[in-house]
């Protein structure tokens, strides 16, 4: 026997734990996770995080515009259009701003008008909260996992060691 079929035949021996949870009863420890993943999500997805969705999609440049000077974001946003239309007011002092160009490039883009400020800033808004919500529902999950099952199926953080 070589030494692949010794570690298939040394993972057959082992036994499966199996967990109950949610009414049943024959779970192993991946779909334990993901049920409990897929309870952290439904209790964490709320009205906020819609209008992040929401406010992502709609700061993101489809709508075809003017030309613009080099390094500029081609295009324009529905919510950049919105903010510019219901915030037309100039600002006494420049305002930095991200587009996709200058996040790319690393620096801030100014401007002095506030409706652009707001329809700039409305994408990273909206990806801030859906990051945030990401990492919590993440940890979340499995902190409670890793209370739940045997020592031997927790999840670790290479970082700091086993959580939870």
């Amino acid at each position: 026997m070589n030494e692949y079929e010794g570690l298939i035949a040394a993972d057959a021996e082992r036994p499966i734990n199996l967990y109950s949870y949610g009414g049943r009863d024959d779970l192993n420890a991946p779909e334990l996770y993901v049920a409990i993943l897929t309870e952290e999500l439904c209790k964490r997805l709320q009205a906020t995080d819609i209008a992040a969705v929401i406010a992502f999609l709609t700061g993101q440049p489809i709508l075809s515009t003017r030309k613009k000077f080099g390094g500029a974001t081609p295009g324009t946003s529905l919510a950049s259009l919105i903010a510019r239309e219901l915030l037309n007011f100039n600002l006494p002092f420049r305002v930095p701003t991200l587009t996709n160009n200058s996040i790319a490039a690393l620096r801030f883009s100014m401007t002095r008008n506030l409706g652009a400020a707001v329809g700039r800033w409305t994408p990273q808004i909206g990806a801030a909260i859906l990051i945030y919500d990401v990492v919590v529902i993440n940890l979340k999950t499995t902190l409670r996992y890793n209370k739940l099952v045997k020592p031997e199926d927790r999840l670790s953080d290479g970082t700091v060691g086993t959580l939870g």
